[in-house]
């Protein structure tokens, strides 16, 4: 049943359809379930007054209607999760995403997936999780496998463009929308052939073209999803845009670029070079920052401002320290950024792994020697981090 409530009335897990009355000129991209208190949050800000909610297809029990105003419950302060129970919480989430966008990709190539409904609540989700706890999140970037970068790697960029963009000071609308282009802006890739995609040899010159191709197609089968914002539609169709025109698909140069698109250029790139490919090694996060300070091409202030967002040793990137241990970043140094807080679970010096143990580098004589790679040490890193890391973490 279709029902007009105030946005007063609005609680988690009522269906929304449709806007009915607002003062603002928000434009809602897709109709859904409401999941947290925060979107509401968000509406509200925007000047919704009215929405018509579907009843039964809401999960809140408030929702039928008892002729009384329903009591809308206290929102609850979240509480403080420990380190292991962030990273599981965390883990969930990637997991969830990983199927969500897997069910979506392959709904597309098969001609069925027309509803974006499914990544729009998505990357809310991934916003919520960004903003409750980002350094939980941002340490599933770093746990690659090679067998599902297309999939990783569009969540991978989604979850660094919220970082990104909530760095720079941008509003939940805005990072919304950026956060969906990111998560969106290589779909056009599961069209093209996988002998390509995974070839271990130099492409050929129409091989290349034809990889290429991928951003027109992306665009276009976005827009055929239905509604979503230009700010969207620019990082799918801009992202391989480069300052000096020396990017594809229309050779765009400097203020011709969205800037969403110029960070949406600089994610792709990083998240690309830390991942291991078919035809390419991975490098460690540290020296892919280094790769794109001295790519002209990109927007360096940009560039600069990434930088400050993820920290000169990212959170969930393999450091080896001076004593020999090697351990994950789990936390960027507060008052010196080349001290973090690191988790060591291993010794180069023995090749054993050992008990994980939190060590503060600004309270420690101990100190990065230098980022590395998982491969350098035989390291199964995925494997180790979901069946032992996040279990044992303190």
């Amino acid at each position: 049943m279709l029902k007009h409530i105030a946005i007063d009335e609005l609680q988690p897990g009522m269906f929304v359809n449709q806007v009915v009355e607002q003062s603002g000129s928000l434009r809602m991209r897709s109709k859904g379930l409401v999941k947290t208190q925060s979107a509401i949050d968000a509406l509200k800000t925007k000047g919704i007054l009215v929405v018509e909610i579907d009843t039964d297809k809401s999960t809140s029990p408030t929702t039928q209607n008892t002729g009384a105003e329903p009591e809308k419950p206290a929102r609850k302060k979240d509480t403080k999760l420990s380190h292991s129970e962030a990273l599981n919480k965390a883990n969930d989430l990637y997991t969830q995403a990983m199927s969500i966008q897997g069910t979506f990709i392959n709904g597309l190539k098969s001609g069925a997936g027309r509803d974006l409904t499914p990544v729009v609540d998505l990357s809310q989700s991934i916003i919520d999780s960004v903003f409750d706890n980002q350094d939980a999140l941002s340490c599933l970037t770093m746990i690659k496998d090679t067998d599902s970068y297309l999939l990783e790697h569009s969540i991978n960029c989604s979850i660094l463009m919220s970082m990104f963009a909530s760095h720079l000071g941008y509003d939940r609308e805005t990072i919304e929308q950026a956060c969906l282009g990111a998560l969106l802006m290589d779909v056009g890739m599961s069209s093209i052939p996988e002998e390509l995609r995974y070839s271990t040899q130099s492409l050929s010159k129409s091989d290349w073209e034809l990889i290429k191709t991928h951003v027109d197609i992306g665009v276009e089968l976005v827009e055929q999803c239905g509604d979503i914002s230009d700010l969207a539609l620019n990082i799918i169709a801009q992202h391989h845009e480069r300052n000096d025109g020396s990017g594809y698909p229309k050779a765009l140069q400097n203020d011709e670029i969205s800037l969403f698109a110029k960070m949406a250029a600089i994610i792709d790139s990083y998240d690309a070079m830390i991942s291991k490919r078919p035809h390419q090694e991975s490098v460690a996060p540290a020296a892919a920052l280094k790769r794109l300070v001295k790519q002209s091409s990109l927007d360096q202030e940009l560039v600069n401002q990434f930088v400050q967002c993820v920290g000169v040793h990212p959170v969930g990137s393999l450091v080896r320290l001076k004593s020999g241990k090697l351990g994950i970043v789990s936390q960027a140094g507060k008052t010196d950024l080349l001290s973090p807080i690191v988790m060591t679970f291993y010794s180069t010096n023995s090749g054993h792994y050992n008990e994980i143990k939190r060590l503060d580098l600004s309270k420690s004589d101990d100190e990065v020697v230098s980022g590395v790679r998982p491969d350098d040490f035989g390291i199964d890193l995925p494997k180790f981090f979901r069946e032992v890391f996040i279990h044992q973490v303190p």
